[in-house]
């Protein structure tokens, strides 16, 4: 049976634990009122002198550091059951290290998430093509996606709430896409500890749009080690199989006796090494679920995470049809994270919310255009527990 998550954060609260570095429990935690004002310091500065600033957001026992830079989550704090905190999102601890990274840790994902074949497309008659940064595709954007955009911020507070508006323009034709896309991307953080994410965009002119956040999870811990023995639940029948470039080939597999059935709850290492041909090529799972309820008029639960050791859990609910799981399957060792510890293969993964991979370019997919007059609008919500 799940504990009371304002049972361990007023748990911790009175005991005054801390996590390294991380300050005491605070007394807001406790899930009633407000969180803190945000919080707003320098974190770096770009090569061109363009200051880039965390903010850190506090509220029902969740503690949310985001930078200014690719609207990055750059720590995620929450309790696990003894109510001890661990940063549980995989970073850095500068800015030079998220600017020469490719893997993505934490950030806002645009114009386009996940992959484009060849990085092309037509819509209404017209070709386009796009930056082309993942073999002979374009994936996340391209090579100067939103993820490497210094983005306006304002924080917020309300009786219940705090958060973060985050706002940035992307102009016609960068990137290669079409149309001035005016995007809106609002962190908040509810007196329960949830962090919600809600995304809205414009448009001058018809484009395709698909937003997403790329947050790798480790719930024991930022550098703790693995994730194999993590628990996952996914509410989907079927997935899109992909081709050599991971580009699905318009398939919607059944999960049904293979590797990707996550269903009930299993170990997300179970299967990882079974020598499935999806797994041999993408060299783990890096695929996009068809969730079972479709695209929805407001978030439902699809997904929960487990991690044993520590209690703590994860459970995601969105209006997207679909969701990437990726098992961190290409850290190589090489990258130093936030807490000094080098991060390996298998050492967090992530769960994107989406419309499916290469869209535009599958007419049986549901549809990601976006045209004037239009508003996207999207929402997911991570809950956690123990």
């Amino acid at each position: 049976m799940e504990t009371s998550r304002r049972t361990v954060i007023a748990a911790a609260a009175a005991a005054g634990v801390t996590a390294a570095g991380m300050g005491t429990a605070h007394a807001s935690g406790s899930g009633s009122g407000s969180g803190r004002k945000p919080v707003k310091e320098l974190f770096g500065r770009l090569a061109d002198g363009t200051k880039v600033y965390r903010w850190s957001l506090e509220n029902g026992g969740t503690r949310l550091k985001v930078l200014s830079y690719g609207g990055i989550v750059q720590s995620l704090e929450i309790p696990d059951r003894r109510g001890r905190y661990a940063n549980v999102s995989l970073g850095y601890d500068n800015l030079d290290a998220y600017v020469a990274g490719t893997t993505f840790f934490g950030a806002t994902i645009g114009r386009y998430g996940n992959r484009i074949a060849n990085g092309r497309f037509t819509l209404d008659g017209t070709s386009y093509q796009l930056s082309v940064n993942d073999g002979d595709n374009s994936l996340h954007g391209g090579a100067k996606g939103f993820n490497t955009r210094v983005w306006d911020v304002e924080g917020f507070t309300s009786d219940s709430e705090v958060g973060l508006h985050l706002y940035y323009t992307s102009v016609d034709g960068e990137m290669g896409y079409p149309g001035t896309l005016r995007t809106r991307v609002t962190y908040t953080l509810t007196r329960n500890g949830d962090w919600r994410i809600d995304y809205r965009a414009t448009t001058d002119r018809a484009t395709v749009v698909n937003l997403t956040n790329h947050t790798y999870y480790n719930l024991a811990g930022e550098g703790a080690g693995g994730i194999y023995d993590h628990e996952l639940t996914l509410a989907a029948s079927r997935y899109t199989p992909t081709d050599s470039g991971l580009i699905p080939t318009g398939e919607l597999a059944k999960v049904t006796g293979t590797p990707f059935d996550f269903r009930r709850a299993k170990p997300v290492g179970r299967d990882i090494r079974t020598g499935h041909p999806q797994l041999v090529t993408a060299k783990g799972f890096d695929h996009n679920w068809v969730l079972d309820k479709g695209v929805t008029a407001d978030p439902v639960h699809f997904a929960t995470l487990r991690d044993p050791s520590s209690g703590r859990t994860l459970k995601i609910a969105t209006d997207q049809p679909g969701v990437q799981f990726y098992s961190g399957n290409f850290l190589d060792g090489t990258l130093v994270g936030t807490s000094g510890r080098t991060y390996r293969q298998g050492d967090g993964l992530c769960l994107e919310t989406q419309h499916f991979p290469d869209s535009p370019n599958q007419p049986s997919f549901p549809s990601t255009v976006l045209r004037p007059g239009q508003t996207y609008r999207t929402t997911t919500v991570h809950s956690f527990g123990v």
